[in-house]
């Protein structure tokens, strides 16, 4: 009885929970009447003095009952966050972002008003007619549950355009491409809000500057999408790990003020292939840097490359320490021809301009393979997520045709460290774009 009653907030993704507490704010305050205030003060009262034993049984037992009413009252308001999937009429069949299906009904008296994504109250709100409700929006709604909690009559709904996300996340998509940097994290100074990747054969370290402004994301250890990622905090990074940012450079473009960070522990592993399955969609090696056997985990999101053979042949040059300066730049059999004649300068931490690491853009240009392709005896270099106890590690990216590069590292954790900063130095502007609402 003396518990507190907490709202759990809406989905991480659904960046729309301070214009939903102010929306639910005003829908109750303009609901309450005189008697229910009243009420509500009188309750409060009455829990205050259950609370400290002082009032008889008999205030007791009508205080319970008042409680059990109220819950039940409170649990008939629901507020299902997610994407339209049918219209017809007045009602809204919306896909919730926990994967229910909701039935919301638009009543006359429904307020409906449109944000743009990111933004953060009400204060710019407009207000939208149902009829330019499309598939694909995202909603907010509010209101009685009804049909055993399957629809809702609701009093107010917040919509979010699906093409006011798509444009954003293409604005996104192309800033992180040109503000962003990526690469391996070499030291952390939590106390200093400091971050420094890694120098490479071919970059200069990189200072990464984080303040309180900053927005910090973690990955899950069991997944790569940025929609998974999580706030995190800047204890959490470790020397080793695969960082990505945004944010204003400084003029040499050898420090960053960072505006948001994203950050996660990955495996990168270099072996021999064992076996294959192609029903349970998995590579199984003998890791050469730890000896120990390894299964990974192919999805649908994982990148399979092979490497042609004279790709990999200048790759292992690089690694010896031999001149080999077109390695890098080379077409190859089911590239784009016209990467190799267009090399614009390096920046540090790996960039060109439009954000991408030299070798993650040839990465992009070399032929796909699959599953059924890979066979025993294979060399492969791999890049997973950490994986846990119960889970196996998911591949990023799998690139083989590596035999020249292997036999030229004796360190096959270093020639493993080429595909690094593929995620988060290549890909996540993408993946951060693909998930901004």
């Amino acid at each position: 009885m003396c518990s507190n009653i907490h709202n759990h907030p809406a989905r991480q993704s659904w960046t729309l929970n301070s214009a939903t507490e102010r929306t639910e704010a005003l829908t109750v305050q303009s609901m309450r009447s005189t008697r229910t205030i009243a009420s509500r003060l009188a309750g409060s009262l009455t829990l205050v003095l259950v609370c400290l034993g002082m009032i008889a049984r008999s205030s007791s037992a009508s205080e319970q009952n008042q409680e059990s009413h109220q819950s039940a009252s409170a649990s008939l308001t629901a507020k299902p966050v997610g994407t339209v999937k049918a219209l017809s009429g007045n009602v809204i069949t919306v896909t919730t972002d926990a994967g229910a299906m909701v039935r919301v009904l638009v009543q006359d008296s429904t307020r409906l008003v449109r944000i743009a994504p990111g933004q953060k109250d009400l204060q710019d709100a407009a207000p939208v007619p149902l009829q330019e409700l499309q598939v694909g929006d995202r909603i907010l709604a509010r209101g009685k549950t009804s049909d055993g909690g399957n629809s809702v009559e609701a009093s107010s709904i917040v919509v979010m355009k699906e093409s006011d996300v798509t444009a954003k996340q293409a604005h996104e998509r192309e800033d992180w491409q040109k503000r962003g940097i990526g690469g391996l994290v070499n030291q952390v100074g939590v106390g200093s809000g400091i971050i420094v990747l890694s120098a490479t054969a071919e970059t200069k370290p990189v200072t990464i500057h984080v303040s309180r402004n900053t927005i910090v994301r973690r990955y899950s250890p069991d997944s790569v999408k940025f929609d998974d990622a999580k706030p995190g905090t800047l204890d959490q990074i470790s020397a080793g790990d695969q960082l990505r940012a945004r944010g204003v450079r400084s003029a040499d473009d050898s420090e960053m003020a960072a505006e948001e960070i994203v950050s996660g522990t990955f495996r990168n592993i270099a072996g021999v292939i064992a076996s294959t399955d192609s029903g349970g969609n998995t590579v199984s090696l003998t890791d050469l840097s730890t000896k120990k056997p390894v299964t990974v985990k192919i999805t649908t999101d994982s990148q399979l490359r092979k490497l042609p053979l004279t790709v990999a042949q200048r790759i292992a040059l690089r690694l010896r320490g031999e001149p080999a300066d077109a390695a890098l730049g080379t077409s190859v059999s089911g590239a784009d021809p016209s990467a190799a004649k267009t090399t614009p300068p390096r920046t540090p931490g790996g960039s060109r301009p439009g954000g991408a690491p030299d070798f993650q853009q040839m990465l992009k240009r070399m032929p796909a393979t699959t599953l059924a392709e890979l066979q025993k005896g294979d060399a492969v270099m791999i890049v997973t997520t950490q994986g846990s106890a119960t889970t196996q590690p998911i591949a990023i990216v799998l690139l083989s045709g590596v035999e020249p590069i292997l036999s030229a590292s004796p360190n096959s954790n270093r020639a493993a460290m080429l595909l690094s900063p593929w995620n988060l130095g290549g890909g996540a502007g993408d993946a951060a774009a693909g998930a901004t609402q």
